[in-house]
């Protein structure tokens, strides 16, 4: 008994993330619920494999609580830097100006 109440929970909170995710007024809040969607995910996977009394189910959970966090991790870096390559880096120099901007550091004097 008690631990359909906890299904329903899982998958009424599920509900609420889904709608979050398609209302999301930024990107980082429908990030944030897909998120979400892929831990209550793993507890609901979690929660069937207590049930179902089978124990291999929480290899399948713990995998993809896994792929959840890396996808996570790509996904927003693909947001900030619009690429998943890791030359993303301004290289800048002592003055605090960019490298490549032509302008030399005169150290004040003209």
């Amino acid at each position: 008994m008690i631990y359909g109440a906890a299904t329903a929970a899982i998958l009424v909170t599920m509900l609420l993330a889904l709608v979050r995710a398609y209302r999301g007024p930024t990107v980082f809040d429908r990030v944030q619920a897909v998120n979400m969607m892929g831990t209550k995910t793993v507890l609901l996977i979690a929660v069937w494999d207590f049930l179902s009394g089978r124990p291999e189910w929480l290899d399948v959970a713990i995998l993809y609580a896994l792929m959840n966090f890396i996808g996570m991790i790509a996904l927003l870096r693909f947001s900030r830097f619009g690429d998943l390559s890791g030359d993303t880096e301004v290289l800048v120099t002592d003055s605090g100006r960019d490298a490549g901007d032509g302008a030399k550091d005169t150290g004040g004097q003209s």
